[in-house]
């Protein structure tokens, strides 16, 4: 969310950045805000003069009794009355207009970063580099749940069964080595010095609407029924939330967290061949890093981000590349995002498998995430990032090591994790 301030003293600013993100009937928000945010001011100026003119007579009414005025001080206590109903309806006016000056300026998209690529959506993101040599093998590559049926690996039709569409059992191996790659994130992650977390994976309303927009919030997120409890997209928003209303001494930056949490999403609007199978799913598991900074390392921490994921999908085995997502495929509290897309032989294309944001001071501002440095209070930049998402990173890790012979092959950095074996074998 955008200052105020900012959008009140630059509104040509706040609606070119609008015209970037192609979002055009946004454009009237903007001076409709600022003119609610005009009155809401008057009315604070209105209901200050009455408070002090309040206490000024309250001054007058004690020295008038005093003096035996009893009657001029009875007149004078009938304005404070007065003044004090007024008083009343102008809070409530405040109130009505801060909630509407909230919501409007929670809809305006955050300030795009000068490098962002101008593009309407995800087919005009750029490739920025590709890290390992992509490969076709000689042998036809099956669809990765038949390959996982392969090893009796998966069972959709069970969980449609029990849950519906969009759901699965994994099984045997191919659930070992999903767990795995979990548990190969988590170590990576602590071996370049985040700290591992396990998170609530419900979180209120407040923590919601302070890390997303509203279209994401519609299109992402399960309601309790009942409650005023939603289950989480990612651990990205309960990490996030875990510092609301806080002030961290200077000092104690950056912070850098790696969570595990199950992921749940609506998944509205899924379509096409690839939405099938484990592609887009109602539930899975991720491996997510958080970093809380100041300001002026938010761009250094962005690199290091999705720096950590193109390095645990090449420790893999796993050809992946970087895409600086446009404007218009940017959610509205972003400034800067990166997707790392595997390379998948079978489609002979890359597919994204994590996303890297910057958020700037968005999400902090929503949720009140403050910072005490020598100067004073200011608030944190916030940025997270996928590590591993499985089941779908499996998808690229089955087509990248599967054998001609139908074997998988596991990679010397998962073997552990995998009770020292060295590839998993089909049962068909």
């Amino acid at each position: 969310m955008l200052d105020i301030k900012f959008l009140r003293e630059n509104p040509e600013i706040v609606k070119e950045n609008i015209k970037k993100k192609f979002q055009e009937h946004k454009l009237a928000l903007v001076d409709e805000v600022i003119a609610l945010d005009e009155e809401r001011r008057q009315t604070i100026v209105r209901a200050d003069e009455l408070r002090a003119n309040r206490n000024k007579i309250s001054k007058e009414i004690g020295v008038l009794m005093s003096q035996g005025k009893r009657e001029e001080g009875m007149a004078l206590k009938e304005q404070v009355t007065a003044q004090a109903k007024e008083l009343d309806e102008l809070g409530k006016k405040e109130n009505e207009l801060t909630e509407k000056v909230t919501q409007i300026m929670m809809s305006i998209p955050n300030i795009i970063d000068d490098s962002v690529p101008i593009g309407k959506d995800d087919s005009e993101n750029v490739e920025v580099q590709r890290y390992g040599e992509p490969v076709v093998p000689e042998w036809e590559i099956p669809y990765h749940t038949d390959i996982m049926e392969t090893f009796d690996g998966i069972d959709m039709d069970a969980a449609g069964r029990v849950a519906g569409n969009g759901f699965y059992y994994l099984m045997g191996d191919i659930a070992r080595l999903h767990s795995a790659v979990i548990s190969y994130a988590r170590d990576f992650m602590i071996d370049r010095g985040f700290t591992y977390c396990v998170p609530p994976f419900m979180i209120r309303s407040n923590v919601v609407t302070g890390v997303m927009s509203f279209e994401e919030m519609d299109a992402m997120m399960y309601k309790i029924e009942g409650e005023d409890l939603y289950l989480i997209g990612t651990s990205e928003h309960s990490m996030i939330g875990k510092f609301i209303d806080t002030i961290t001494p200077e000092e104690k930056l950056p912070l850098t967290l790696t969570s595990y949490s199950p992921c749940f999403r609506k998944e509205k609007g899924a379509h096409g061949i690839e939405e099938r199978g484990v592609y887009r799913i109602h539930q899975f598991e991720k491996q997510e890093m958080v970093v809380v900074c100041k300001p002026e390392e938010s761009r250094y921490w962005f690199d290091q981000l999705w720096q950590n994921t193109v390095d645990l999908f090449r420790s893999l085995d796993i050809p992946v590349r970087t895409l600086e997502c446009c404007s218009g495929d940017l959610a509205d509290l972003k400034v800067k995002s990166v997707d790392v897309e595997a390379w998948s032989p079978r489609q002979q294309k890359y597919f994204e498998v994590g996303s890297c944001s910057n958020l700037t001071d968005a999400q902090a501002r929503r949720l009140k995430i403050r910072v005490r440095g020598e100067d004073g209070i200011y608030l944190a930049h916030t940025l997270n990032n996928t590590v591993v998402a499985p089941p779908r990173m499996l998808i690229a890790f089955l087509e990248n090591n599967l054998n001609a012979d139908g074997t998988v092959s596991i990679p010397e950095a998962l073997r552990m994790y995998m009770g020292g074996n060295d590839k998993i074998i089909p049962k068909k």
